[in-house]
């Protein structure tokens, strides 16, 4: 399965480590990662994943397909700035958020929209929504999507 990791773009050692965490437990299992594919969490997911074997997919804010960060296996441009946070929601069955700011609500609202399962790991509390569940761990949180997309 394909799993979409958001998160900040710029963050500290703590959520690094576990967004990375998250990347090398999908990669495991054999899951894709999907992220936005540049730096922070998202570099951190690639990184993990990429270390445990794993396939990475970054969609990509500009016209280059290489301009995402050096784990990121695939690179899909697509021009659109942001909005390309909709395509980082929908080329996951479900979605893992760590850390973040105001983009990374936007893709958890998208999220919701799309009725992607989400494990939040530190991030915005969404529990008013159905789908969202906060979680300690990175293990956690990958054994909720998965349990939640079965």
């Amino acid at each position: 399965m394909r799993v979409s990791v958001i998160g900040g773009s710029e963050v500290d050692e703590e959520p690094y480590e576990r967004a990375r965490e998250v990347g090398r437990l999908l990669a495991e299992r054999g899951h894709e990662v999907v992220c936005g594919g540049y730096g922070g969490v998202m570099e951190a997911a690639c990184r993990g994943a990429r270390a445990a074997g794993g396939h990475t997919i970054g969609v990509l804010k500009g016209t280059d397909p290489t301009a995402g960060n050096e784990w990121v296996e695939t690179g899909i441009a697509t021009g659109m700035g942001d909005a390309r946070n909709a395509l980082v929601v929908l080329n996951g069955a479900a979605c893992i958020a760590v850390d973040g700011a105001a983009g990374t609500l936007s893709e958890l609202g998208l999220a919701f929209v799309y009725d992607r399962p989400v494990a939040g790991l530190g991030t915005h509390d969404c529990s008013a929504f159905d789908g969202f569940r906060a979680v300690g761990t990175p293990r956690e949180a990958v054994e909720y999507v998965e349990h939640a997309v079965g």
